[in-house]
């Protein structure tokens, strides 16, 4: 079931919102309701994938009983060990084994057959999720919790189960035991989740017939220098769009539920380093690898030569966790080699004038949108295609689709380069601080956020509509 669905929006969530404020439930069984709903949000696509999440489920369950029995002594660590492997034997079966086999095969001259096997939803998002429930059960930092309901709702939660952000236990921890919905959070919301709507519908969607043509003609080797650009340049706007709206969505239906999810995006556009990209992208992802990776390595306290391994370390397993082809592999190296050279540079922390500072800046930008062309396409040699056209080298066909797309959609690359950006959000801030009318701030507030809805499920029904990216990790 997807946020951006017509069943979601008019028959799912307010069914379940009926359900938690109008039935007489305690707290435990407002957490019943909320796990039933999550388990049947997950298997309405897929059914049989719902037995996974079950056994997934399970199996934390006991293993954290096990990590939080003090009698256990020196098999701790072993358990732990046994538990991460359970969930990553999980996550290599479904994503990473076909991969594996293809290139055994190719090195190896082996004939392994390749299984064909339907990615669950979401699958990298809920493994990560359990796991570090049990690290941090086995630190210490967290208590093994011994409701399966209560850790069945952390782990399968709807909001943010299928594409993030990755919750830590501790954040919803003391939330699954108490939790309080006052009218301006519930507002907050509402406001959020259909912000979120918006940029999915209005932005991605749109965005995406942009960079959907840019990927083709990559494939088929017909991209001149103009449409090569334009296309990553959309496509990068649409990830952005695509992803920040699931995140926002999946804050604002936590509200309405009384859970608090930490923030996963903040402007990453207008970084000035790629370091800075991200601490500001997909925040959560990269708090996970730093806390369960990065540190434990030994973090940036080490010689250089270390760091640069502690680097790259971090990065290859951040591009493999996005998916299973060498492309991702590339783009998280990319990355890590951008980094890095930023740590031991100490660029662009030298920079003191502010015309250096933005010339980095767009060259971090650049290097992103760079690194979104090996995400978004079919395999390394298009990606490769469509890079070199974007310099002018082996382009083919004529500028009359750059020029059609362009009349087409220009209003809204342009919106979505404006609001990429904290310049509307900032204004509105000041506005509402320095209004002497707040009834009336309000109201335009609601009726805005309603035309916006209205304005979305107009564009929902006329079937502008297509899956969120990060679904398919």
């Amino acid at each position: 079931m997807l946020f951006s669905s017509t069943v979601f929006l008019f028959v799912f969530l307010p069914a379940v919102l009926l359900g938690n404020y109008l039935l007489p439930l305690s707290q435990r069984g407002k957490n019943l309701l909320l796990l039933l709903a999550s388990l049947l949000f997950y298997a309405w696509g897929e059914p049989i994938y719902v037995f996974l999440m079950l056994f997934s489920i399970a199996a934390n369950y006991g293993l954290g009983l096990l990590l939080g029995d003090p009698g256990q002594g020196k098999n701790i660590r072993w358990i732990l060990v046994l538990g991460v492997a359970v969930n990553l034997c999980i996550l290599f079966h479904f994503k990473y084994r076909a991969f594996a086999l293809q290139n055994l095969n190719l090195l190896l001259g082996t004939s392994f057959s390749i299984p064909k096997v339907r990615l669950p939803i979401g699958i990298s998002f809920f493994t990560f999720q359990a796991m570090s429930y049990l690290i941090d059960v086995y630190r210490g930092t967290a208590k093994v919790q011994r409701n399966p309901l209560d850790l069945g709702l952390y782990i399968s939660f709807f909001p943010q189960l299928i594409a993030g952000p990755i919750v830590r236990y501790n954040t919803l921890a003391e939330q699954l035991q108490h939790r309080e919905v006052t009218l301006d959070r519930f507002q907050e919301g509402v406001c959020r989740f259909i912000l979120g709507f918006a940029k999915k519908i209005l932005l991605a969607n749109n965005l995406a017939v942009v960079a959907e043509r840019g990927f083709m003609l990559a494939g088929s080797g017909e991209l001149t220098a103009g449409m090569a650009w334009l296309g990553s340049i959309a496509y990068t706007f649409q990830i952005y769009f695509d992803f920040s709206g699931y995140s926002d969505m999946a804050i604002g239906l936590g509200r309405l539920f009384g859970f608090c999810f930490e923030e996963n995006f903040r402007f990453p556009y207008v970084s000035r380093s790629i370091s800075e990209f991200w601490n500001r992208w997909h925040i959560s992802l990269g708090h996970w690898f730093r806390d369960y990776v990065y540190f434990p390595l030994g973090g940036s306290r080490v010689s250089r030569k270390k760091l640069v391994r502690n680097l790259f370390v971090v990065w290859l397993l951040t591009g493999i966790w996005h998916g299973a082809a060498w492309q991702f592999v590339l783009w998280g190296l990319l990355h890590g080699f951008l980094v890095a050279f930023e740590k031991l540079t100490g660029i662009p922390k030298r920079f003191r004038s502010t015309a250096s500072r933005v010339l980095y800046g767009v060259f971090t930008f650049l290097m992103v949108n760079f690194g979104w062309v090996l995400f978004g396409s079919s395999s390394l040699s298009a990606a490769g295609y469509q890079i070199a056209a974007m310099f002018g080298i082996g382009t083919a066909g004529s500028g009359n689709t750059t020029l059609f797309l362009l009349e087409e959609y220009w209003p809204f690359l342009l919106a979505a380069a404006l609001l990429s950006t904290p310049l509307l959000p900032t204004a509105i801030s000041r506005l509402r601080d320095g209004s002497k009318h707040a009834v009336l701030y309000d109201a335009v507030k609601a009726a805005l956020f309603l035309a916006l809805l209205l304005l979305s499920v107009s564009y929902l029904a006329m079937g502008a509509h297509n899956p969120f990216i990060y679904f398919t990790f």
